[in-house]
C-alpha cells in the first residue's frame, strides 16, 4: 500500500489542514523544501499538496531522484509539484527569479549517518545552509525556516529541568559525533549573520526527536529502530540501560510547529517544538511498543558504529512554552503516535 492510500495517515494530513493557520500567505507562493524525501519534508509536502486551493508552488529538493519518484508520484502530473536532483553543498538554480519561503530541513539525522558520513554531516549544516542563504537572498525569499535541533543544547549540565532557547549545555566539539549538534550551531549563527548583513527573515524550529510513518527505513535512530522491530513483530532490542530522558515529537505535531514558526515566528527567533506528553525514557519507549506488539524488550550491545554516533546526553527535555504562546498544541501524546505509526507503517509494508 502507498502511504497516501492509508486512512490513518490521510487523517493526519487532513486534521493538520483544517488548523486555522493563515493558508492564505502561501496563496499563489512557491515553497522550496530541501530534505524533502526526509521525515519532516515529505510530510510536509503530502500537506501542501493536500491543499490545491492555494496553487502553492512546490520545488522538493533532494539528491536522489529515484527515491522522489517513488515518494511523491502521485504528484508527477501536478503543475505545483517539481522534484530537483541536487546536493546543496553545492549551488544550484531552480526555474525561477523568485522563491517566496525556503525551509531548509536537509540533513543527517541518525546516529550511523553521522559515524559513517561525518564529513557530509557537518558541512551539509554549514556549507549548505551557506548556498540556501546566498539562494534566498538572490531569490527575493520572503521567510527562510531552519530547521534546527534539539542538539544544539548539548549536554544538561544539571541546573535546569527543560531546555528553554536560550540555554546552552556542553559538547566536546573535539569529536566525530560533535560534527551534527555543532553544524546545527554554525547553521544557526550563520542565519543570524544573513539576517543583520543582507536582512533576511529568518526564523528557527529547534525540532525535538521526531518519529512517525514518513521516517526512512535506514534510519537508525534509538526509537526508530524499536518502530521497525515492532513493525516487523520482533522483539524490541534496548542497547543501553534506556535511563535517558528525551523529548519526542509525532512528524504531524513537528510539522504543524514548523508550521506555526513560519507563519506566526518572530524574525531570527527560535523557538521549541516539543510537548510534555511525549517525554519518555528510552526504556519506557521501548516498552511501549513491545506491549503494543505483544514482544518483549532485549538488551544488547551497540556496534562500535553505532556507539560512535549516540548521542552522550542523559536528559534532554524541552521547555516548548515559546512555542504554545504562538498558539501551537500538539495533537498526539507519545503512546497515540507510537501506535499510529506502527499500524500505518504495518498497512503499508504488507
Amino acid at each position: 500500500m502507498n502511504l497516501l492510500d492509508n486512512e490513518l495517515y490521510k487523517a493526519d494530513i487532513s486534521a493538520a489542514a483544517a488548523l486555522p493557520f493563515p493558508w492564505e500567505k502561501l496563496k499563489d507562493k512557491s515553497l522550496m523544501i530541501t530534505g524533502a524525501s526526509g521525515m519532516i519534508g515529505s510530510f510536509l509536502i503530502d500537506l501542501i499538496m493536500s491543499k490545491p486551493e492555494l496553487n502553492c508552488k512546490i520545488y522538493a529538493i533532494g539528491r536522489n531522484a529515484e527515491k522522489a519518484r517513488s515518494r511523491f508520484g502521485a504528484y508527477r502530473n501536478s503543475g505545483l509539484f517539481e522534484f530537483i536532483s541536487a546536493d546543496i553543498n553545492n549551488p544550484f538554480e531552480v526555474g525561477a527569479d523568485r522563491v517566496d519561503f525556503i525551509f531548509h530541513a536537509a540533513s543527517n539525522t541518525h546516529p550511523v549517518a553521522y559515524a559513517t558520513d561525518p564529513i557530509g554531516t557537518i558541512t551539509t549544516n554549514i556549507l549548505g545552509t551557506y548556498n540556501l542563504l546566498e539562494f534566498a537572498a538572490a531569490h527575493k525569499t520572503e521567510r527562510f525556516v531552519f530547521a534546527s535541533s534539539v542538539e544544539v543544547y548539548g549536554e544538561n549540565r544539571g541546573d535546569i529541568d527543560k531546555f528553554a532557547e536560550d540555554y546552552c549545555g556542553y559538547i566536546d566539539c573535539n569529536t566525530l559525533r560533535a560534527g551534527y549538534p555543532e553544524g546545527k550551531r554554525a547553521g544557526e549563527a550563520l542565519c543570524q549573520a544573513y539576517i543583520k548583513q543582507k536582512g533576511l527573515d529568518i526564523v528557527i524550529p529547534r525540532l525535538s526527536r521526531t518519529y512517525g510513518p514518513t521516517m526512512l527505513m535506514s534510519d537508525t535512530k534509538a526509537i526508530s529502530q524499536f518502530i521497525k522491530k515492532g513493525v516487523a513483530g520482533e522483539d524490541i532490542v534496548l542497547k543501553s540501560e534506556g535511563t535517558q530522558l528525551y523529548s519526542y515529537s509525532y512528524v504531524a505535531d513537528a510539522v504543524t510547529g514548523v508550521l506555526a514558526c513560519l507563519f506566526y515566528g518572530k524574525c531570527g527567533e527560535a523557538y521549541n517544538i516539543s510537548d510534555e506528553h511525549s517525554d519518555i525514557t528510552l526504556k519506557a519507549l521501548a516498552n511501549v511498543i513491545a506491549e503494543y506488539a505483544g514482544k518483549k524488550v532485549v538488551f544488547d550491545l551497540p556496534d562500535e558504529t553505532e556507539r560512535a554516533g549516540y548521542s552522550k546526553a542523559t536528559k534532554a527535555t524541552l521547555d516548548s512554552a515559546k512555542l504554545n504562546a504562538l498558539g501551537w498544541k500538539a495533537a498526539y501524546d507519545m503512546k497515540a503516535g507510537l501506535t499510529r505509526t506502527v499500524d500505518i507503517l504495518k498497512a503499508v509494508n504488507n
